[in-house]
């Protein structure tokens, strides 16, 4: 069984997310795009805009400024991705619908949805059938939406029955219209070949998975593999040991590292790592909170939902990937109405140079503002970086 050193794994993690290669120069395209969903795997949705919508993030954190109608376009009119719960809700190349189908026919009931039902007898039939009649809808554009005090999270009973239906594959996102999701019947979004495609049984998706979970990861224990595509932790040990054994992924060590590593056939080792890149606290490279710490040395924790006096670094705080290390983290916040992109606060982590880290971090930021259509960047004073990055910009 191989050793690898932490240096080595991090390097290997940051090639198998496409932070080892340099940005492409010139204008960006469909094929830049592919490259990275094709080496990422899927990129998480988020709704908060304090910035900018998360899932736009890791393109530019990839490939630099970029424009964001790609990602749509992808999406909703090439309809070469699809929405849907992967790691949380994601898009992910229509390819691999078909290792999804399994997990949609047999989704868990939501507690209450049996509730629900009875509450509303025949309610989620109609529902789907309006959609089969009438087409395309929003929430809010069915005939009896309900309003917006639902059994979750404030949702009226017809988003509840559409979220259903679109669990389990019955309807699929066709657009987003002011970020609402609109829904048609699975069959009259995705294309033929990926609904005619194989869909293999349980295990033989969750086999297939986390191959694709390897390969973006580069190397990853067990627990690092079943959670990229939220799959069954003791189900994914044991499969993880037959791939090893059939040759399709290698058992390795790690230093520093408890539980024994695989590493994918495609992995490959960088002599050294020269990435500039902030980072949303959804990219794939960090939202396993405790890879990103035995990864990086690096303790991170999203604080939109502590109260603000008890925040530690900040309300929207995205980690800026310097070389092989996560080397600062700075509040982000697009004042739209000033253009301006706000820097409410700057941190360097221990054994950085705060004097390299700003000059790139500026530059990154410049970048950044120039993406979102800002003017300029304004760095207040809250951190122990702000000083030297507010010189540097």
């Amino acid at each position: 069984m191989r050793d690898f050193s932490s240096s080595e794994a991090r390097r290997i993690a940051l090639g198998a997310q496409g932070f080892a290669d340099p940005r492409p120069r010139g204008r960006i395209d469909i094929r830049h795009l592919r490259r990275v969903v094709d080496r990422i795997g899927l990129i998480q949705i988020d709704s908060v805009n304090v910035a900018v919508r998360s899932h736009y993030m890791p393109l530019f954190s990839r490939l630099g400024p970029y424009p964001m109608s790609l990602l749509d376009d992808a999406v909703y009119g090439r309809k070469e991705l699809f929405e849907t719960w992967a790691h949380e809700a994601s898009f992910v190349p229509v390819k691999h619908y078909p290792l999804f189908r399994q997990r949609m026919q047999h989704a868990e009931p939501w507690r209450g949805i049996a509730r629900f039902a009875k509450k509303y007898p025949g309610y989620l039939d109609a529902v789907l059938e309006e959609v089969r009649s009438r087409g395309a809808l929003a929430a809010s554009e069915l005939e009896d939406p309900g309003s917006r005090t639902g059994p979750w999270w404030g949702q009226g009973k017809g988003k509840v029955a559409l979220e259903w239906h679109f669990s389990r594959g019955a309807v699929c996102v066709c657009e987003r219209r002011n970020f609402a999701r609109v829904y048609d019947l699975t069959e009259r979004v995705l294309p033929p070949e990926a609904l005619n495609g194989r869909t293999p049984d349980i295990d033989g998706s969750q086999r297939e998975l986390l191959l694709l979970s390897a390969r973006s990861h580069g190397v990853g224990t067990a627990r690092d593999l079943a959670d990229y595509y939220r799959l069954s932790i003791p189900r994914s040990r044991e499969l993880l040991r037959e791939l090893a054994s059939e040759g399709a992924l290698r058992e390795v060590n790690v230093e520093g590292w408890r539980d024994p590593a695989y590493l994918h056939p495609e992995a490959r080792l960088p002599r050294g790592v020269e990435a500039q890149a902030l980072l949303t606290p959804f990219d794939s490279l960090i939202w396993e909170r405790d890879r990103t710490e035995r990864v990086f040395d690096f303790h991170y924790r999203i604080e939109i939902y502590v109260p603000q006096k008890k925040r530690r670094y900040g309300y929207y705080v995205m980690p800026f990937l310097f070389d092989e290390a996560l080397a600062a983290r700075v509040d982000l916040k697009s004042d739209r109405a000033k253009s301006r992109l706000l820097v409410k606060a700057a941190y360097l982590e221990e054994g950085q140079d705060a004097g390299r880290v700003s000059e790139a971090l500026a530059r990154e930021l410049r970048l950044m503002a120039e993406w979102l259509g800002l003017e300029e960047v304004r760095v207040g004073r809250k951190g122990d970086l702000a000083s030297a990055l507010r010189s540097a910009v």
